[in-house]
């Protein structure tokens, strides 16, 4: 519940101009906390007197897209957008939510726009090739999902470098993981996959 409420706090600073009181961090918090217990309509339930608050909003668009209340989802998703354009994360499950609901064309109309924002996004990138498999269009569902696989040696390069930072402060066998997790995400074979296979045999022999 802690960690909930300091990620809360995060989100909070970043998506606000108006520092939030206390009661609204703290029923947040305790909304996040429901959210990831899959307790949806609780969540819904706490969280529907704050319509002026993105990280809030889209918390409660996401439970109830869960939920199944689609329409609902839909309304919140486009409330968060309305005050807070750049959250990308409402924009990506208003696209989930108009697919959902069949509207094809209007999803595939808000990926395009987050991706001229956030061309790098592997999310974003996976969601529009499935968009563009839904519509027939598989050549640009495949030049999606290529540019997705190149992006995400970015992210095995996170984990590498957690993986040194784990080993350096004693966790070994979460490093190991993380470089397992990393090698995974590579979508070729590359400088990097060296780095993270040499280090992987130094851990290897320390264990």
């Amino acid at each position: 519940m802690k960690n909930i409420f300091l990620l809360g706090l995060v989100i909070l600073f970043i998506s606000c101009v108006k520092t939030p009181d206390s009661e609204t961090i703290r029923l947040y918090a305790r909304a996040s906390d429901f959210y990831l217990q899959g307790r949806f309509a609780e969540v819904s339930e706490i969280l529907s007197g704050m319509n002026n608050f993105p990280p809030a909003l889209i918390l409660n668009a996401k439970a109830e897209y869960f939920y199944g209340n689609l329409d609902k989802a839909e309304k919140l998703c486009r409330r968060a957008i309305k005050l807070r354009p750049s959250m990308l994360e409402a924009s990506l499950y208003l696209s989930r939510v108009l697919r959902d609901k069949n509207e094809i064309a209007g999803a595939m109309q808000v990926i395009e726009s987050l991706l001229s924002d956030n061309p790098q996004d592997i999310r974003t990138l996976r969601f529009a090739a499935e968009l563009a498999s839904d519509m027939g269009r598989f050549d640009e569902a495949a030049v999606f999902l290529d540019r997705a696989a190149e992006f995400s040696a970015e992210s095995a390069m996170v984990l590498l470098d957690r993986a040194r930072l784990r080993w350096v402060t004693g966790r070994v066998e979460d490093a190991l993981e993380d470089l397992n997790r990393a090698k995974a995400m590579l979508p070729w074979d590359t400088p990097l996959l060296r780095s993270i296979i040499n280090l992987e045999n130094i851990l290897n022999e320390v264990m």
